[in-house]
């Protein structure tokens, strides 16, 4: 096998890996964002005013949920392109 096909066998399975690993950390972390936001607002329960009708409260923890799954699919974005380049050199 020349090295071409070797270093796209390595990309490919760097692809995979980091892909696999970005889909655990996002769902992760996805689940673990409303927790911390619970506890920096620990004297407002944010799924009862949503359930009362509270739609600034529900449009600011969706701002907020939604701003952070965003940061964290970037962030695995770039590792796995990293993994990606790392691989083709």
């Amino acid at each position: 096998m020349s090295d071409t096909f070797i270093n796209i066998a390595w990309a490919l399975i760097f692809a995979l890996a980091g892909g696999a690993a970005g889909a655990f950390l996002l769902i992760w972390f996805s689940s673990r964002i409303p927790s911390v936001f619970n506890k920096i607002t620990p004297e407002m329960d944010e799924g009862k005013e949503i359930i009362r009708g509270n739609r600034a409260v529900a449009e600011y923890f969706g701002r907020i949920v939604s701003a952070a799954i965003l940061g964290v699919s970037v962030i695995i974005a770039a590792a796995v392109l990293g993994g990606l380049i790392a691989a083709l050199h």
